[in-house]
């Protein structure tokens, strides 16, 4: 296993398996073939064909797209053929900074190819010893990758929230981070990566911060999402990395953004422009 392992892991989707799923003329997801099978069954809010999945033309505004394709997915979740109910909404925009289409319940994104944004926080301190990152161990019980390595703070990106404002929001329910000390991260860039996953598929932007944290600051864990918090110098994490898939998928991605910008890997690294490369989607 590698770096570019890790990186290359983010990037593996069959596009032959999935149908695009459009609003008017817009790509907005991508639902892989038997689900759009099955919503040939809610033929009052989808058009299903061989080739695509298309939203009702009469469903013309957010509210009334939203709403009826929401009494879809819960419909869906119910019966268990897509992931569970979250109570969570995301936007369903083509381009980041575009009005959102509609807004779809966070457990279906996966199962409609729908893109996802999240915010993911370096904790890191400047220690005499050299660059430390605090990691946190996902719940046991958590949907989603559990017991492996995270980030101090990462957090999907709700509809009808800023970014930043998410960020805080994320800061004291999974780190107990004040929020003038959290006010204080960084926005340093994003990563983005299409793959499949248990889950469906995950075409998601992560904004990655970094904040760096006084020596004697502790997080604690309030939403019950993470089990411990440990300290690790950057080697101990970049081998890690590296050498394990011990860290969440997409955690690794950004975990080796900081390491290209911080000067850890560098252009005498025999894969680092291919590495660089596969830090974003291609064009």
């Amino acid at each position: 296993m590698s770096l570019l392992d890790r990186v290359r892991a983010c990037h593996g989707w069959r596009p032959e398996a999935y149908r695009p799923w459009t609003v008017g003329d817009t790509l907005v997801g991508r639902i892989p073939h038997g689900l759009a099978e099955r919503l040939r069954d809610f033929s009052n809010v989808f058009e299903v064909s061989e080739e695509a999945v298309k939203l009702r033309p009469g469903l013309d505004d957010f509210a009334g797209r939203s709403g009826a394709v929401d009494g879809v997915v819960r419909g869906l979740a119910a019966a268990g053929e897509i992931g569970r109910y979250r109570g969570e909404a995301y936007a369903v925009t083509p381009l980041w900074g575009d009005d959102p289409l509609l807004k779809i319940d966070r457990g279906a994104v996966p199962s409609f190819g729908v893109r996802g944004y999240g915010v993911h926080l370096n904790g890191l301190v400047e220690a005499p010893d050299g660059l430390k990152m605090w990691v946190g161990w996902r719940a046991r019980d958590k949907p989603t990758d559990p017991g492996k390595l995270d980030h101090l703070v990462a957090g999907g990106q709700p509809h009808g929230i800023g970014v930043f404002d998410n960020l805080i929001k994320e800061s004291a329910e999974e780190a107990d981070l004040p929020a003038a000390l959290a006010r204080q991260a960084v926005a340093v860039g994003a990563v983005s990566y299409r793959c499949e996953r248990p889950e469906g598929l995950r075409d998601d932007v992560l904004f990655c911060y970094d904040l760096v944290l006084p020596p004697d600051f502790e997080p604690r864990n309030t939403d019950g999402e993470v089990d411990a918090f440990e300290l690790w110098p950057m080697e101990k994490v970049a081998a890690r990395v590296a050498e394990t898939d011990d860290f969440k998928f997409n955690v690794a991605l950004a975990i080796i953004d900081l390491m290209v910008r911080r000067g850890l890997i560098g252009p005498d690294h025999p894969d680092y422009m291919a590495i660089v490369d596969g830090l974003h989607l291609p064009d």
